[in-house]
């Protein structure tokens, strides 16, 4: 069973390839959330043809959408703000759909000792007077995800004034890996892929909103980037970098 599935994987692959082989000679623009790109740089090397990346925070790209930046292909951490773009018209129903999943993690220098992290006064002693990197909690998901799960365990207002806000999750990861934080809020995918932090505790899922990574096409070159950025092969790729496929029912 398990090789008839391997089969179908590479015929699908082997067919998105040949039906976007005519396109190769012409960039693919992709706009994506900064917590892909280990992963999406990866992906991009099995495209025939020359893929060019923007990388951001999702606020900030889906703004440039919205003022005509030219992408083919729009990659989110966050639905809100491609239901945003939707409801301007901007993005077509048709050509979207959630491609990836993820959670948070808190982390800290490698060889840090794990923390109950949801205990009060925990974070707080582990900080020693320092911050906590996290993404801009009103505009960055991961910074929302974020605030969500500390209001949702009583320690918003206690740790509200010891943030270290950047501007996407990936700024708050190179915090704590130059030691100018001691802990940082990030994505589990952000930890896999980085040996300079180490995973002191698990956010459970159930205490913010669900982390979903939406995937819209703009053009038509874009939907075939997107049929092969959903084809199995390529979404082994992700999960190898922490990610989970998207629940095809949220």
């Amino acid at each position: 069973m398990k090789t008839w599935f391997y089969i179908r994987a590479l015929a699908t692959t082997g067919l998105l390839l040949l039906s976007s082989t005519s396109q190769s000679d012409t960039p693919i623009t992709v706009f994506a959330a900064a917590s892909l790109k280990s992963a999406l740089d990866q992906v991009a090397k099995d495209w025939p043809g020359k893929v060019t990346i923007s990388y951001g925070g999702s606020g900030t790209l889906a703004r440039q959408v919205d003022q005509g930046a030219p992408a083919d292909v729009l990659i989110l951490a966050n639905a809100q703000w491609m239901d945003w773009l939707q409801d301007k018209g901007i993005i077509d129903d048709r050509r979207r759909r959630n491609l990836l999943s993820n959670a948070l993690v808190l982390v800290a220098e490698p060889g840090h000792r794990p923390l109950a992290a949801d205990h009060p006064g925990v974070i707080l002693n582990a900080l020693n007077g320092g911050r906590l990197s996290i993404g801009q909690t009103r505009g960055v998901p991961a910074g929302i995800y974020g605030r969500a799960w500390l209001e949702n365990i009583g320690l918003w207002q206690e740790l509200s004034p010891h943030l270290a806000e950047t501007e996407n999750v990936r700024a708050a990861l190179a915090y704590v890996i130059r030691s100018e934080a001691p802990l940082g809020l990030v994505y589990a995918s952000d930890a896999t892929d980085e040996p300079g932090v180490t995973v002191v505790y698990e956010v459970p899922v159930n205490l913010h909103p669900e982390i979903v990574y939406p995937a819209a096409a703009i053009t038509p070159r874009g939907e075939v980037f997107l049929k092969f950025l959903s084809a199995p092969t390529t979404l082994q790729i992700f999960e190898a970098h922490g990610f989970a496929p998207a629940d095809p029912d949220s």
